[in-house]
């Protein structure tokens, strides 16, 4: 109990809501995760228009960014598991064989190579002090409102900033469609799961499937 409190009050987060993590000091990100785009076969041309756009995108912006790669090893059990259930199942005997050899070639390749997904993220800031200051009369009557408004306050700050935040989230969201990147916020349990990961940089990343006729 006492290390995930000492852990707790170490971590920078103050609460994930809404799709927005808040840090301390009344700080907001929101995250968007980004497809990735294979530059080693597109061609010279096309290399250096794509940096070209790049360069154009990152002069335009008047907030800092960050881009964050992750890679995290794949857990391929469960999979291998669902196609042995398959394969049991299976009445062409030849088709059963083939769908063992194929689950027995799964766990050779997982256990002589490390098999890794990598995930791309951009993180949007936005922090109160970005805000237009008020002017004295609204800081005067700020004073003589009653404390039970406080949570109230709060909410209707939040609220405020997060707008303005996602005003900047929408127009990243547009630099990189036009270098070809499809992107996206995450959302509250998507975040909640990312920082999870990252404090548990053992576990892996599960293969995600669907069962055939559902």
């Amino acid at each position: 109990m006492s290390n995930s409190l000492s852990l707790q009050q170490k971590l920078e987060i103050e609460d994930i809501k809404e799709g927005v993590v808040v840090l301390k000091g009344n700080i907001l990100r929101a995250v968007l995760a980004v497809s990735s785009v294979n530059f080693a076969l597109k061609s010279l041309d096309e290399q250096k228009a794509l940096i070209a756009r790049y360069q154009e995108f990152l002069n335009s912006l008047d907030f800092p960014i960050e881009v964050l790669v992750t890679s995290r090893k794949y857990d391929l059990s469960e999979y291998a598991e669902m196609l042995r259930a398959q394969a049991k199942q299976q009445k062409n005997e030849l088709l059963k064989i083939q769908t063992n050899e194929y689950v027995d070639f799964i766990k050779n390749l997982a256990e002589m190579t490390n098999i890794m997904s990598k995930n791309f993220y951009v993180v949007v800031p936005f922090a109160a002090g970005e805000k237009a200051a008020k002017n004295i009369s609204d800081k005067i009557l700020g004073f003589f409102k009653p404390p039970s408004n406080q949570t109230a306050q709060a909410q209707q700050s939040f609220r405020e900033m997060k707008s303005q935040l996602w005003q900047r989230v929408e127009y990243v969201i547009m630099g990189l469609g036009s270098m070809g990147l499809r992107s996206a916020p995450m959302n509250t349990e998507e975040l909640i799961e990312l920082f999870y990961k990252f404090y548990n940089p053992e576990a892996t990343e599960e293969v995600r499937f669907e069962q055939p006729g559902v």
